[in-house]
């Protein structure tokens, strides 16, 4: 093979570089450039065509669904959780805490506020807490106070060793207004492993026997099941017109526990 540059027609030169044109068997010229251009076409649309097989999904891939709290279609769905093990969080354990301990009628809520103090939100609370110092808070110091001074006061029932130990904590992690989601599962809605821990933590530090706030006990199945078949419940914890928003002074119930509530009344209420 031979190759040439023309410069006239008919008077072909030898020539040491082919960046211009080539000469085969026949004697014709085919010029370099347009073939280059074209196979850098050919290789581009190819790579198009690859890219676009390569990112097609045999399953379309939806838009995520937002948490509709088991409404609609939806009977049963799981809340992922977001909560630490090695972290207090106020929204989820200090706040129903306190507000079902101190900001009760008489004491500490709106209404009484006994020494100027309401105990049912984050600042009414930080009044009397040291951030990052549990022993020099004015809290730590009265749940743990001797028989006179304690509280909550006789005869309301103390705050046990392990509610006082999630208070110090939160306190020495710097009481912050923190919260996360917990792990819920509507699936799961009996009594003894839904619906009472619910109860437990949100309900039953005004609603027992030494503290019957509206005259409700809901410190045992039998009270809770009254509410719960005459519609109280579900009406209070949905925040329904007519009802007693609860927790009072609190944020309402998460969409999944409420479902899980729902959903036990709705199977009878049965003591399971």
């Amino acid at each position: 093979m031979i190759f040439y540059r023309w410069v006239t027609k008919g008077d072909p030169k030898e020539i040491s570089s082919s960046k211009n044109s080539l000469i085969g068997n026949t004697g014709s010229s085919v010029p370099l450039k347009p073939l280059i251009v074209k196979f850098t076409l050919v290789t581009l649309i190819a790579a198009i065509i690859l890219w676009g097989i390569a990112c097609k999904h045999e399953v379309p891939l939806q838009p995520n669904t937002p948490d509709t709290g088991g409404a609609g279609n939806t009977d049963s769905f799981l809340a992922i959780g977001t909560c630490r093990p090695d972290t207090v969080y106020f929204s989820n354990t200090i706040q129903p805490m306190l507000s079902t301990g101190c900001a009760l009628s008489g004491c500490h809520d709106k209404v009484t506020h006994q020494e100027e103090l309401v105990l049912s939100n984050y600042d009414g609370i930080m009044r009397i807490v040291t951030s990052n110092n549990a022993t020099e808070s004015k809290l730590y110091k009265v749940i743990t106070a001797g028989n006179e001074d304690i509280m909550p006061p006789a005869p309301h029932t103390p705050f046990s060793s392990a509610m006082i130990a999630s208070i110090r904590k939160w306190i020495d992690q710097g009481a912050q207004n923190n919260q996360c989601i917990s792990a819920c599962d509507t699936s799961i809605f009996t009594y003894s492993r839904a619906v009472a821990p619910i109860i437990s933590v949100n309900c039953k530090g005004c609603h027992n026997p030494t503290s019957l706030g509206g005259g409700v006990d809901l410190s045992n199945y039998n009270g809770v099941k009254v509410v719960a078949l005459n519609g109280r419940l579900a009406g209070s914890i949905n925040h329904v017109s007519g009802y007693v928003a609860m927790p009072q002074g609190g944020n309402k119930l998460p969409a999944c526990q409420i479902k899980q509530i729902e959903k036990w009344v709705q199977s009878g209420a049965t003591n399971n």
